[in-house]
C-alpha cells in the first residue's frame, strides 16, 4: 500500500469490510481481461472502474481528494508516478467538490511510483494526483466506500 504514513489510514481501512472485498475482487480476477468500463462491485460500496488515459507532466497533474470513497489504484500496463500530500496541507481549490472529487492546483513536491500490478491506496486525509508519466496507462481504480 502506497500513501502517506498518517495513523488516520488506519481508521479508514481497519474493520471496513469493503476493502477487504476490494482485495478479494483483485486477488480472484485478472483485471487486465476486464474490458474499460464502470463496475459496481458491490451496489456502491465497491465499484472498480477500468480505464486507458493519456499521463501527464507533473505541472499538468492536479491534486484530487475524496470525501465517502478510498482509491486503490493499480496501474495495469506499465508504472505510474502520483503526486503525494497531506491534505489538511492543500491550500489551492479548484472549484468545489463534484462526484466526491475536489481538486487543488497546489505544487506537487513528492511523488511515489508504484509499479506495474502493484497498488496505491489513497484515503480521504490524503491528496493524490494521478497519472504522472509520458504515454498512455492501462489502469484500474477501485472506489471503496468510507462507510
Amino acid at each position: 500500500m502506497v500513501g502517506i504514513k498518517t495513523e488516520s489510514i488506519m481508521n479508514y481501512l481497519e474493520n471496513n469490510p469493503y476493502y477487504a472485498e476490494a482485495l478479494e475482487y483483485m486477488k480472484n480476477n485478472d483485471l487486465n481481461a476486464i474490458e474499460n468500463g464502470r463496475y459496481n462491485i458491490n451496489g456502491d460500496k465497491v465499484i472498480l472502474i477500468i480505464t486507458d488515459s493519456r499521463m501527464k507532466t507533473v505541472e499538468e497533474a492536479r491534486f484530487e481528494v475524496h470525501d465517502m470513497y478510498i482509491d486503490i489504484q493499480v496501474p495495469l500496463s506499465k508504472s505510474e508516478t502520483f503526486g503525494i500530500k497531506p491534505r489538511i496541507e492543500c491550500t489551492s481549490p479548484i472549484g468545489e467538490m463534484v462526484n466526491d472529487g475536489l481538486l487543488f492546483n497546489d505544487r506537487i513536491e513528492n511523488t511515489v511510483t508504484v509499479g506495474m500490478g502493484e497498488t496505491a491506496t489513497f484515503a480521504p486525509d490524503t491528496a493524490h494526483a494521478p497519472l504522472i508519466g509520458e504515454g498512455t496507462i492501462h489502469k484500474a481504480i477501485f472506489k471503496v466506500a468510507v462507510k
